[in-house]
C-alpha cells in the first residue's frame, strides 16, 4: 500500500524495492527471512480461516527458505476440524491431515508445519525433482533441528500411508549408506499413530515447539 500491482512491478524493475514472492515486495535492503516469508503467505490466506489452516508442505518449505515459492499456497487441515467451509479458499490448496503438538510452530502471524513435518511432507507428497532439493536444504540448515535419521524413522513410523517406499528412496539418494542400507537402528518401538511426537520422543530430541 498504497501501490497498485503494475506500480510496485515498475519500482521494482527499477530497483527500488525487491520482488519477495507473488504478489510481494520488500525494500532491497530487507533480508528475507522465514519469518518475513510467513507473514506474506498469511496475506494469500483469507483472515476468516487464517487461524485454522497450517502452511505446510512446499509452501513451508519456502517459508523455511528451502525451496521456491510454489503457485498454490500448500495448507494443512486437522481432521479433527471441519473443513467444508473452506472449500472455496482461492489460490489454496487444503490437505486434510492429522496434526500433533510436534508438528506446527507459530511464525510470523502464520501456523506452520514444524521444519521436521515440513521434511516429512515433502519426502512422502511432493515429486523426488523438488522433494530431493529441498529435503537436502532442509537438511543442511542446522538451525532447522530436521535430522536424517529422525526423518527416517518418521517415515518409517507413519502408519498405513503410500508413498512410503518412495519417500524413502528420496531420502537414500540424499544418504544411501543410512536408508537403503539398513543403518537405521531402532532400540525403542514408535506406536505409529503418533507420527512425528512419538518418534521425537524416542530420540529424546527438543523439538521446535511454540512461536519460533
Amino acid at each position: 500500500m498504497p501501490f497498485a500491482g503494475p506500480e510496485l512491478q515498475s519500482l521494482a524493475a527499477d530497483g527500488l524495492l525487491a520482488r519477495l514472492h507473488h504478489n510481494g515486495y520488500t525494500l532491497p535492503e530487507v533480508q528475507g527471512s522465514p519469518q518475513l516469508r510467513a507473514r506474506a503467505a498469511a496475506g494469500g490466506v483469507p483472515q476468516a480461516v487464517r487461524q485454522r489452516v497450517v502452511a505446510g508442505r512446499m509452501t513451508a518449505a519456502w517459508i523455511y527458505g528451502c525451496a521456491a515459492e510454489p503457485d498454490r499456497l500448500a495448507l494443512l487441515v486437522d481432521a479433527k476440524r471441519r473443513v467444508s467451509s473452506l472449500r472455496n479458499t482461492r489460490g489454496c490448496t487444503l490437505h486434510e491431515v492429522r496434526l500433533g503438538p510436534f508438528d506446527v510452530v507459530s511464525l510470523g502471524g502464520l501456523m506452520v508445519s514444524s521444519p521436521l513435518r515440513t521434511a516429512l511432507d515433502v519426502a512422502l507428497h511432493v515429486e523426488a525433482e523438488r522433494a530431493i532439493p529441498a529435503l537436502a536444504a532442509l537438511l543442511a540448515r542446522p538451525q532447522q533441528d530436521v535430522r536424517l535419521r529422525l526423518l527416517v524413522l518418521a517415515i518409517e513410523a507413519s502408519p498405513r500411508v503410500p508413498h512410503k517406499r518412495a519417500a524413502l528412496e528420496k531420502l537414500a539418494s540424499l544418504a544411501p549408506a543410512l536408508v537403503s542400507g539398513g543403518a537405521v537402528d531402532v532400540e525403542d518401538a514408535v506406536d505409529p499413530a503418533d507420527g512425528t511426537q512419538d518418534v521425537a520422543q524416542v530420540l529424546g530430541v527438543a523439538h521446535l515447539e511454540g512461536e519460533l
